[in-house]
């Protein structure tokens, strides 16, 4: 077996919806990945933020081999030690007191969705249906979730979609004014927008929609599944802001991997939510479940938050000198380990991914022009300077005109 034979089944027999590398991954282990030709590659992406701790962290690993003997799946028609354990823990991070658990980040946004909605209902507003969500946003592929998703490539195959959502500018806080009413059930947001480039939100724009939603009883969704659990240096992202939502959906990096996401909500909107009116069938399986348990206590142990603070500055400051010194790069951005660079067209940034990924180093291109570096939580500034040192030369293979050179000119 190698990529060719691999590329070749693919194409046979897999309905065509990723535009894979041109690599064959067989193992990975800490923050490399290894490829079925033995050649080691070094990853900035971690799974597109999933693999946290990095590839066969052995406690993980001890857990996976563990609960798997014991039990992987019964229906939430019946009790297990973990799903209660793991909502009690991810109630004292997030300040937020029920928690609902499900398989995937979109699935966890689709429901977050229908909360809104039957939130408002409980409370007689019948007619407060309509959803606020942010241009660049990108909340999932399933029909609710791409109602809520800006970027048309991602939509308009596929509508109509959920009607009643209309879209804001991120941090236009006299937009969201101006389109806000009474007729919102919710404001919908990204605290650090993912697909959409890396662009934190600020601190006003989400005390204005806090302040809004509060106003009319209309609900904050606030979308973590990328920039929660860690990956900005505080557990949850909004609580860098002093915010406290109605509504927080996670997935990425919640259980090392294995399929599973949650929804945590507030109590007093938890209470609009009754028997019947969500479910899922693989959800909260007790091994995703004592897995997720077994992360957070790594993340708490090994003191990971202050880490990836520590790091992440680091890699952020190591991007800014970048853009002061290439003159394709139009910004840096970023916070922990979520990071980005602008660059200023398409094509330099396919340029410089393939350039990376020909040295060893995995990133990905998101929003066409970004080029979004995610990796897991235990990576050290050596590798963080190996990373900068690659990606000045390909900046520079890409435009070798330096803004100095500008300058002089």
């Amino acid at each position: 077996m190698n990529l060719a034979s691999l590329r070749e089944a693919e194409s046979r027999h897999l309905l065509q919806t990723y535009d894979r590398y041109p690599v064959a991954v067989a193992r990975g282990k800490g923050v490399y990945l290894y490829g079925l030709d033995g050649r080691r590659y070094l990853d900035f992406l971690s799974g597109i933020g999933v693999m946290a701790l990095g590839y066969s962290h052995p406690a993980i690993v001890r857990i996976i081999r563990e609960q798997s003997a014991r039990l992987v799946h019964v229906s939430n028609l019946f009790y297990t030690p973990f799903q209660s354990a793991l909502a009690r823990k991810l109630g004292e991070l997030s300040g937020l007191e029920r928690a609902f658990f499900c398989n995937s980040g979109a699935e966890a946004w689709e429901a977050a969705l229908k909360i809104a909605r039957v939130f408002a209902r409980s409370r007689g507003k019948t007619r407060r249906t309509r959803f606020l969500a942010l241009e660049d946003s990108f909340h999932g592929r399933t029909m609710g979730a791409l109602a809520t998703t800006f970027t048309p490539k991602y939509r308009e195959p596929f509508e109509p979609v959920m009607p009643g959502v209309s879209f804001v500018k991120p941090d236009d806080i006299a937009g969201l004014r101006r389109r806000f009413s009474d007729d919102v059930c919710a404001v919908c947001v990204e605290t650090v927008q993912g697909e959409g480039g890396v662009r934190p939100l600020s601190r006003a724009f989400l005390a204005e929609a806090r302040r809004l939603t509060r106003g009319t009883g209309a609900l904050l969704l606030v979308d973590e599944i990328q920039c929660g659990l860690g990956r900005t240096g505080s557990m949850f992202a909004y609580q860098r802001h002093g915010i406290k939502p109605d509504v927080v959906t996670l997935a990425k990096p919640l259980a090392a991997g294995l399929p599973l996401g949650a929804v945590l909500v507030a109590e007093e909107t938890a209470a609009a939510v009754k028997p019947g009116m969500h479910g899922t069938t693989f959800g909260g399986g007790p091994l995703a479940c004592a897995v997720a348990l077994k992360v957070i206590e790594i993340i708490e142990r090994e003191g990971l938050l202050e880490h990836v603070t520590e790091v992440g500055g680091h890699l952020l400051s190591g991007l800014r000198r970048l853009a002061g010194r290439h003159s394709v790069v139009r910004e840096a951005r970023g916070v922990g380990l979520m990071a980005a660079l602008e660059l200023e067209s398409a094509q330099a940034a396919k340029d410089v991914h393939r350039r990376l990924l020909e040295r060893g180093i995995i990133i990905n291109r998101t929003h066409e022009t970004t080029l979004r570096f995610l990796p897991p939580y235990i990576v050290e500034r050596r590798h963080v300077d190996l990373v900068l040192s690659e990606l000045d030369a390909a900046l520079s293979a890409c435009a070798p005109t330096e803004r100095s050179v500008h300058a002089r000119a």
